[in-house]
């Protein structure tokens, strides 16, 4: 079945990125804490190799906020 939160991680960075572009309703504040929040609890409950995977959304998430 695959681990929620870490679903759920992924669409919250992919909402952060729009959110960058414009291209979302959502504040980019808004979005950039509720994707770091919601990579913090996924990271809690992964697998090692979903960690990774979150290490890789945690970089792409401080690209985003560093533009």
């Amino acid at each position: 079945m695959g681990n929620p939160l870490f679903q759920k991680a992924r669409e919250t960075v992919a909402l952060a990125k729009q959110a960058s572009t414009g291209q979302s309703n959502t504040s980019f504040e808004d979005a950039i804490s509720v994707a770091k929040n919601t990579l913090s609890s996924a990271y809690a409950n992964s697998t090692t190799a979903e960690k990774e995977q979150l290490h890789e959304l945690q970089n792409e998430l401080d690209q985003i906020q560093a533009h």
